[in-house]
């Protein structure tokens, strides 16, 4: 595990590490925001241990390789409400995504690996939404990869864990990190909405965050972050 910032840790897992879970601390246990995917499950329990305890998990979105270990876990599930019924529902192929749009052999190998990253429909048991209060920080919808995409904000030292809001890899090419200092927009094939998904990029730009968690690969760091963002959201 990776400590990034006060009371928060990076847990990263599956091949070379590229599925990202964040715990967060809240009493004397944590709250996990992501569930990374099925195989990360006994590396996410003891991590959880170690930290004291897992009190509930509250997914940012419910993509395959976001929702995998959720269901093994035996913790309250939250996401949200517009996230809900993706959640609860198997399979990892929902209607919105359109992975022939990638290029080979991205287009190819993807649907084989969503397939193991997932660990099924997940019972939810409650939802958070704008504005709420999650382990000390607020919860910002940010719509369009998925339609009840989640980050979390905390103002004190401009942290936001931002699930797939953006990427700091490109998915077009497996993964490959993109260049120290890059973001983007999520790919269309991804998304839900191409639009919304580039409004909640500049959404996230406009918090001037100082510090961005994602998904995937490690921690965007700066001072001038906001202007990377807002190119991020040109990308495609």
């Amino acid at each position: 595990m990776e400590r990034v910032a006060e009371g928060v840790w990076l847990l990263r897992g599956d091949v070379g590490g590229a599925m990202n879970v964040y715990f967060l601390a809240d009493g004397d246990g944590v709250v996990m925001f992501d569930a990374g995917t099925k195989s990360m499950t006994r590396k996410v329990r003891a991590a959880a241990e170690r930290l004291g305890g897992l009190e509930r998990v509250v997914l940012g979105r419910a993509h395959a390789d976001h929702r995998g270990t959720a269901p093994a876990l035996g913790v309250p599930v939250q996401c949200h409400p517009d996230e809900v019924a993706d959640a609860e529902s198997e399979g990892w192929g929902w209607p919105y995504l359109d992975i022939s749009a990638l290029p080979p052999p991205s287009r190819w190998i993807f649907p084989l690996l969503l397939r193991r990253w997932d660990g099924g429909a997940v019972r939810i048991d409650g939802t958070v939404g704008e504005g709420e209060e999650v382990a000390g920080f607020r919860v910002v919808h940010f719509p369009g990869h998925a339609p009840g995409l989640i980050g979390l904000w905390r103002e004190s030292d401009r942290l936001a864990i931002v699930s797939d809001v953006v990427y700091l890899i490109d998915s077009t090419r497996l993964g490959r990190r993109l260049p120290p200092g890059e973001a983007s927009v999520p790919h269309p094939a991804w998304g839900w909405d191409h639009e919304k998904a580039k409004g909640s990029v500049r959404k996230l730009a406009a918090l001037a965050p100082a510090t961005v968690c994602a998904g995937h690969s490690g921690p965007l760091r700066g001072e001038n972050l906001r202007g990377a963002l807002e190119r991020a959201a040109e990308r495609y």
